[in-house]
């Protein structure tokens, strides 16, 4: 059996579709994903050391975060740039920012990793969990270097190690098991390619950044019931969900039994579903 060579420019059409169609669940949803990625976005407004009146570019976007929270640091005097390569996302981002207020946002469907954006224009890059989907990861970490006023930051988030974020992993670790479905090769996009932080440091040190640093952040994010933990991940799962339909009904309804089987090991007296996430946060300069 012969495996088909990797193609960024089809990955990335993919990627675009699958954000563009989880669209209608993450507007569902985004009330809650504000709510418990917020410590992210914080410590990433900490590590960026934003200031009212900088310039900031938020890649990767999704529905507008971290930007938005990033519009309130910089204040009226400051803006943000969001972009987002799914028209979909941008759409979200746009809407939300709007509900709020928010003049100082402008967001653009953009290829993180060709943004057409003047060199030198903002004092902060940020990107939570979008670097790891990048097929062309350092090219676009050298742009974004170029992007920058000399002495800015670029401040990313991705996710630590599978076995430290059960959220995501549950659903793979069934399908692996109960449908047989590989894994996917470690050196390809994906939720947990960037998991390595000595590897994330030497790729933003190999892209220009001096004083890079990596950290830690535990991530506890919690559904009301198992039950709901399904309805998310069924609602924003969309390529996962692409998979399963190419199994028998019988079969799919299996995994999810199985997915909520495992996610019923971490619930809380109450009911709750609780799981404890790493993030790894990454700051380098110009």
């Amino acid at each position: 059996m012969t495996t088909q060579p990797f193609d960024p420019a089809r990955y990335k059409a993919g990627q675009r579709w699958e954000w563009d169609t989880a669209a209608p669940g993450l507007k569902d949803w985004g009330p809650f994903l504000v709510q418990q990625l917020q410590p992210v976005s914080e410590r990433m407004m900490e590590l960026a050391d934003i200031q009212p009146g900088s310039r900031v570019l938020d890649v990767a976007t999704g529905g507008g975060e971290p930007a938005v929270t990033a519009a309130y640091r910089v204040g009226a005097s400051g803006h943000v740039i969001a972009t987002d390569l799914a028209p979909q996302m941008v759409a979200l981002g746009r809407e939300r920012a709007a509900e709020l207020g928010l003049q100082n946002i402008d967001f653009r469907e953009m290829d993180a990793e060709a943004p057409d954006l003047p060199e030198n224009s903002f004092e902060i890059v940020l990107c939570r969990f979008g670097l790891m989907f990048l097929p062309n990861l350092q090219r676009a970490l050298e742009r974004l270097h170029q992007l920058l006023v000399p002495g800015g930051r670029l401040v990313a988030a991705v996710w630590g190690p599978p076995h430290k974020v059960p959220f995501i992993r549950w659903p793979m670790e069934v399908a692996m098991r109960v449908l047989q479905v590989p894994a996917p090769p470690p050196q390809l996009p994906g939720p947990f390619s960037l998991a390595d932080s000595r590897r994330l440091e030497q790729l933003l040190t190999e892209a220009g950044f001096t004083a890079v640093q990596t950290e830690p952040l535990l991530l506890t994010l919690e559904w009301a019931s198992v039950d709901d933990y399904i309805r998310f991940q069924q609602a924003i799962l969309t390529g996962f969900n692409a998979l399963l339909a190419k199994y028998p009904a019988e079969q799919q309804a299996e995994v999810w039994r199985a997915v909520a089987e495992t996610a019923r090991q971490s619930t809380t007296l109450d009911g709750r579903c609780h799981t404890e996430n790493e993030v790894v946060l990454a700051v380098g300069r110009r």
